[in-house]
Parts: structure tokens; sequence; C-alpha cells
């Protein structure tokens, strides 16, 4: 079987400045006709997700009001990389600020494309084991989250319930199942 060939972008035109992504139509030419046609991109920031557990084998997750659905979701804590951050103390700093845990040894579990048809940005997947309390919830002022503790043995429960229906926390969740088997 050959492989498709990469088509070639002939013209990048930013339409929106959204804060948090920006939208863009992609011209590009494509390698069978030499026919141009547009498409449409999202450029955002990578961003992390941490299934973070507690010595007692819970995950620590968040509920949060989510404007995109209008609904009240159950997540892992994740957010934005800032500048000049590493996934890593991205990972640390959103479990921290997320769900006021804490501490413990973080492992990366490997990053994903949220949606190659539409993105070209990294969500990174952390696991952080041992994780305790370590103050309040230190939420922006556009977020505003509760930390929920869910044993370990509920996950696959909620998941088949859609209780945990984000499509990236499902794949951060899956990283982690995945690392854990034996």
């Amino acid at each position: 079987m050959t492989e498709p060939a990469p088509w070639k972008l002939v013209e990048r035109e930013e339409l929106q400045d959204c804060a948090v992504f920006k939208v863009a139509r992609l011209h590009a030419r494509s390698p069978r006709s030499g026919a141009v046609h547009p498409f449409y991109g999202i450029t955002a920031e990578d961003w992390v997700n941490v299934v973070a557990v507690t010595p007692q084998d819970e995950v620590v997750m968040v509920r949060q009001w989510r404007h995109g659905s209008q609904s009240v979701t159950l997540e892992i804590p994740g957010g934005i990389i800032d500048p000049g951050e590493t996934p890593a103390a991205a990972a640390a700093r959103e479990l921290r600020e997320e769900t006021g845990y804490g501490g413990g040894t973080l492992e990366p579990l490997g990053s994903a494309n949220p949606n190659p048809a539409l993105f070209a940005n990294r969500v990174y997947t952390f696991v952080a084991r041992g994780v305790i309390p370590q103050g309040a919830i230190a939420n922006e002022s556009t977020e505003e989250t509760a930390a929920v503790l869910v044993p370990r043995a509920e996950l696959a429960a909620k998941l088949e319930r859609e209780e945990i229906d984000h499509a990236l926390v499902m794949a951060a969740l899956l990283r982690f199942f995945l690392a854990e088997r034996p």
C-alpha cells in the first residue's frame, strides 16, 4: 500500500484570535490533482493532563463547569502550558491549582494530538503517584473546580456510564490503564 503524499501549503490566512486559540484558513495543493483547496485549522498552545493517585489508591479528579457542553464535567486536572514552562512543571502546577493536591512522583505517559484534522498542538499526559493535599484550590478567575476523589477501581465503570466523557481525559485514562497493566 502506498502512503498518501503530503499536501503543499500555499497560503495561511489568520481569521480569528479567540484568546485560547486562533482559527486560520489554509489553502493547500493536492499532490494528486494539483488543485488548491481551502481547509481550516486551529492553533492552540500545548497543554497537559494529570492522572493523580493518592496513597489510598484514589484518583484526584475535578468537577467543573464547561461552557461548550453547558454542563458540569468530571475530569482530571489539566491546562495550558505557560510560555517557557516544561510540560512536567505545567502538570505539577495545574494539579496544585485545580485540586490543592501535590507532591509525590510525576511520570510522563506520552502525548497526543487532540484532533489532527484541525489542531497542530499536543496534550501531554502525566501520572502523579502519592499525591497529598497541600493547600487550598487556587483557580484562575475564569475557572472554578472542586476536587473529587474517585477510587481507582471505579474509573472503568464511570467511563462505561459516561460519567467521564471528555475525550482527552478518556485518552489519558487509557494511557494510565496501559501503564498500570502487569
